[in-house]
């Protein structure tokens, strides 16, 4: 890959067009500050874009078109056509079109990061209904880019400055959860989380707090008996490596006590345990963080916001943290391969 005076080349897919995706991207965009360490390749539309400079009233926003990859522009904003037609715009509306745009926009992203023509990917919030269809089942963006590059397993996990939050399982129904979690998934998502934390944040001998699953952790079997039948051996077998790895703790009271300040990392065993929480503290500049993959993948927390879809009210402060991220992880690794 030839990155200009080491400068990663960030690609950033369109997510839903007629959501707060492209709003955002193009607001964080225009502080030509954010990306002064990377170049950003937007994966969609000339006309959406230029739709939406005007929507939002930025009309010194510049950037080049260009017709593939190897044509991208250093030092400036460059947007690349994922289809010949841009499908009709319309804020705060689900159309087939869009999800079909999104998918087009997120396929030609993916290849041109498996092709090793960008160093990362910022995925923009996409919509899931208008995306599956009878030939694909989309659970989300975590899971496809997983498959993509054929991983084994990966980690959905939050960022916010020193708030790390990682999950055992991610897009599941809340029924199916209990039975997810086994020994094996604990092991394996806690050493993805430690690997992260070291190769892509640079934190040596990680420090990770492992939350309980039921009510108090189980208060000793009393409330259920996954504490000690499942996540208490599988964290007695990581210290047995020297692991820096410590719970359960009960969930109620882990964030509300302040504990995640003591860890390096936090691994809730469901979605909404670990990201009621981690959203309540930091909603505006969180970040979506795929961990364990070859390669890096950031994304804003929030969704579409179709509410607010083209009246220019969204807060861009996610998406901006999200390309600041992996422009960071990007620098981590160059720095690693270095040292090397």
């Amino acid at each position: 890959m030839n990155a200009k005076k080491n400068r990663p080349i960030l690609g950033i897919s369109i997510g839903d067009i007629n959501g707060i995706g492209l709003e955002v991207t193009l607001k964080a965009l225009s502080d030509n500050r954010v990306f002064k360490s990377f170049t950003p390749v937007i994966y969609g539309h000339g006309k959406a874009v230029v739709y939406y400079r005007k929507q939002l009233s930025l009309e010194s926003f510049n950037f080049s078109q260009i017709r593939s990859i190897d044509e991208v522009q250093y030092h400036k904003v460059n947007v690349i056509n994922v289809t010949e037609d841009c499908p009709e715009i319309l804020p705060g509306v689900e159309t087939q079109e869009a999800g079909k745009f999104a998918l087009a926009s997120l396929q030609a992203a993916v290849e041109d990061l498996k092709n090793g023509k960008i160093h990362g990917l910022v995925t923009a919030p996409l919509n899931k209904n208008n995306i599956n269809s009878e030939e694909l089942r989309f659970i989300g963006h975590t899971e496809f880019i997983t498959d993509a590059f054929g991983a084994k397993e990966s980690l959905m996990t939050m960022i916010s400055d020193d708030l790390r939050v990682g999950l055992i399982t991610g897009h599941l129904p809340l029924a199916q959860v209990p039975t997810a979690i086994t020994k094996e998934k604990i092991i394996q998502k806690t050493n993805i989380f430690l690997q992260s934390l070291s190769q892509d944040f640079g934190i040596n001998k990680p420090k990770i707090a492992i939350l309980g699953l039921n009510p108090h952790a189980g208060e000793d079997g009393l409330l259920g008996d996954e504490e000690e039948n499942v996540i208490k051996p599988a964290i007695r077998e990581l210290k047995d490596k020297n692991n820096l790895v410590f719970g359960p703790y009960p969930a109620d009271g882990f964030f509300g006590m302040m504990h995640q300040t003591k860890f390096d990392g936090v691994l809730a065993m469901y979605h909404d345990q670990g990201l009621i929480p981690f959203k309540s503290l930091a909603f505006s500049t969180g970040v979506n963080f795929t961990a364990g993959l070859p390669m890096v993948r950031t994304s804003p927390d929030h969704g579409t916001a179709y509410n607010i879809a083209g009246k220019n009210l969204a807060d861009e402060g996610s998406m901006r943290a999200a390309l600041l991220l992996a422009s960071d992880v990007i620098s981590q690794h160059q720095q690693e391969e270095v040292e090397i």
